[in-house]
């Protein structure tokens, strides 16, 4: 959620331009990133409103993984719609931040929510398979159990995501005659603070989702292996490898996508927070590196998509009949 100069961690207004000493280098980027960045909003904006309307129009497809994965698509289109195209405009725009105080503290909540609402969802859909397969007999839970989680996951997103949002100050320069408009994180006691939120969100953001599927893997391999007689083994292993392999292969494939998109901004964050006077890294290239990163983070929201398309043939039978008609 440090879009831009973030480690400037005792910044005030007689240095707030320190921040902004690889301007210059970002600004001659600003044709690649550009083009980059509205791709990225077409893209994920296109796929996951298709997933949404998939989901939704379709009475087959309401199960539990299914909604979870329609949350994750939810997540990932609030992202890509309200998070990406401000963020990109702040870092491009010389004078700053243009959007207000309000949406200043608002968009890091949403995009640090966002990325513990996807966590969270990946974590349910892999508790989900595992009852599925362990646990058979039992009744599914219902769409409006289902809704409960969703509305307990955004809660406890934003709930973690408010840190950032309360230790995000605006600062307005210009009545000292000074065009700029900054909108950053100022974490007291040198940081520390914003140095343990770090570890954590890498905790929550990686940790959690790949133990919960890791797990989950392992003890449906073994309920799978201890409930199959040997006679009809093979068939256990047909069903495995045909319908909850495709499923599971799905949730491996989001994770995967999710964790390896965010780790670069997340281990470039964590990074400044312990380089807050930029040894490892020089000023000049910070905001390029952050650009960089924050691109490649925010295409997280672009695979789902096409992960799900490609895995679950009631979204392959939409896109066909979409393209058809």
């Amino acid at each position: 959620t440090k879009q831009i100069g973030n480690a400037s961690q005792r910044l005030n207004h007689s240095n707030a331009l320190g921040m902004f000493l690889g301007m210059e280098l970002l600004l001659s980027f600003k044709p690649l990133f550009l083009p980059l960045y509205c791709l990225l909003v077409a893209v994920a904006g296109v796929g996951n409103s298709f997933l949404l309307a998939c989901i939704l129009a379709d009475k087959k497809l309401h199960n539990a993984t299914n909604i979870f994965i329609g949350n994750l698509a939810a997540g990932d289109l609030l992202m890509c719609l309200s998070c990406v195209p401000l963020t990109a405009s702040y870092a491009f725009d010389s004078r700053g931040w243009a959007f207000g105080q309000p949406l200043c503290h608002l968009v890091p909540l949403l995009q640090c929510a966002t990325v513990f609402a996807s966590a969270l969802s990946l974590t349910a859909i892999a508790v989900d398979r595992y009852i599925v397969v362990a646990h058979p007999i039992r009744r599914r839970i219902s769409v409006w159990g289902c809704g409960a989680v969703v509305l307990g996951v955004w809660l406890i997103s934003l709930a973690l995501a408010a840190p950032p949002s309360l230790n995000t100050r605006y600062l307005d320069l210009r009545p000292n005659g000074v065009n700029l408009v900054v909108c950053e994180e100022f974490w007291p006691h040198r940081g520390q603070l914003r140095l343990l939120y770090s570890c954590f969100i890498l905790i929550v953001s990686y940790m959690i989702p790949l133990l919960s599927v890791s797990i989950s893997y392992c003890a449906i391999t073994i309920t799978l292996k201890r409930h199959a007689l040997p006679r009809e083994g093979s068939q256990s292993q047909q069903r495995w490898s045909q319908r909850r392999k495709r499923t599971f292969s799905l949730l491996v494939a989001s994770v995967l996508a999710f964790a390896l998109c965010w780790l670069p901004l997340q281990v470039l964050n964590l990074l400044l927070d312990l380089d807050p006077d930029f040894h490892i890294i020089g000023k000049r290239y910070v905001n390029v590196l952050q650009v960089c990163c924050h691109l490649v983070a925010m295409s997280s929201a672009c695979y789902n998509p096409f992960i799900y398309a490609s895995l679950h043939s009631k979204v392959r039978m939409h896109l066909k009949g979409r393209f058809r008609s």
